[in-house]
């Protein structure tokens, strides 16, 4: 099926993902591998969503992307250089929206470029994103005084003004109400369109996934690995309806039922 409007076409990679172990240590010092033997490359300007059962090492998978933690074996890269410690290159936007409660709509938006040194260069973009997400009229805003879904668009606006090359979606509209959501789905792609950054959607919703992303990976019970990736031949935009979109989301459902199954115990007689 022809790609759509929107649809990356690009083949140049920008992240590589190179065997990545993670293992941890509980409270009662037993070991749990969270991740095993992950490799993945992701091209630039894409879309890419990442879905499994809680545990999985999903979470686990976009932190060490993020550097905000290290692999124990392996080596993550992007654009070339293998990535240690946290950078704004790297955006993060959280299930939470983990806004600064203490600053307003416009001044939480413009916090990376303040952070950055280039607030008086860039500032003329605040206005511009705050328009994109349609939440003009709220930039003298509090936190406390717009909704989880207006909270979540300030959230990703403020990842996105940096201009990162790549932006992390850790299940960023999973606590939204279905109509906020679906709307905050469109949202999402409107910008995505626009900065062209390559995306990665952590999102238990498989529906979710389909409408948004250019190839889905599906990932297993911990050890996390990587079951299956699966790419979305769809057209944008996508029609949620269509025989096509449930084909594929059957297909998936099926899929991730294969790669949660546990392996039946073996009996030594």
């Amino acid at each position: 099926m022809a790609k759509g409007v929107g649809q990356t076409v690009n083949t140049k990679t920008v992240l590589e993902i190179k065997n990545v172990n993670r293992v941890y240590t509980d409270a009662n010092e037993s070991t749990i591998e969270a991740l095993k033997g992950v490799s993945l490359d992701v091209a630039e300007g894409e879309f890419l969503a990442i879905i499994g059962e809680s545990g999985c090492g999903k979470t686990t998978l976009l932190r060490l992307i993020a550097g905000l933690d290290d692999p124990d074996a392996g080596e993550i890269r992007l654009s070339g250089e293998r990535i240690t410690g946290t950078d704004p290159g790297r955006g993060y936007v959280f299930q939470q929206n983990s806004l600064f409660p203490w600053m307003t709509v416009e001044k939480n938006i413009a916090s990376g470029l303040i952070a950055r040194g280039v607030y008086d260069r860039e500032k003329q973009e605040v206005p511009e994103y705050i328009r994109l997400v349609g939440l003009d009229g709220f930039e003298q805003s509090y936190p406390h005084q717009i909704s989880g879904g207006m909270a979540q668009r300030v959230a990703i606006v403020r990842a996105l003004i940096n201009k990162p090359k790549v932006l992390l979606l850790d299940e960023p509209l999973g606590a939204l109400d279905a109509f906020t959501r679906a709307d905050l789905q469109d949202k999402l792609l409107e910008l995505w369109q626009k900065e062209r950054a390559t995306m990665i959607l952590v999102t238990h919703d498989v529906d979710e996934a389909i409408y948004l992303a250019d190839r889905i990976v599906i990932m297993t019970p911990r050890p996390g690995k990587i079951s299956e990736i699966i790419p979305v031949n769809l057209g944008r935009p996508r029609d949620r309806g269509t025989v096509d979109f449930l084909d594929l989301r059957r297909i998936i459902l099926g899929k991730l039922h294969l790669a949660n199954a546990r392996p039946e115990p073996e009996y030594v007689l």
